[in-house]
């Protein structure tokens, strides 16, 4: 049986930029509920349609505001 979404997850994903999906898609911890079951398909299926119609290159702005180490 997969997780079921939480009103509040599919708030926050309904209501979060994708700079802020992006920024907690890389830094989340492993085995994050936002990523598993229900949320984590709507969560990527939102995650990708905001990407395609930001375009490449507000998604590589976005990447590379983000960096790769979390900020403090």
């Amino acid at each position: 049986m997969s997780d079921p979404m939480t009103p509040s997850q599919k708030a926050w994903i309904d209501g979060a930029n994708y700079y802020d999906m992006l920024r907690l898609w890389r830094f989340a911890p492993a085995g994050d509920p936002m990523f598993s079951g229900e949320t984590g398909k709507y969560y990527t299926e939102i995650m990708a349609k905001r990407r395609t119609a930001l375009g490449p290159e507000v998604h590589t702005a976005a990447s590379k505001s983000l960096g790769w180490e979390p900020s403090p």
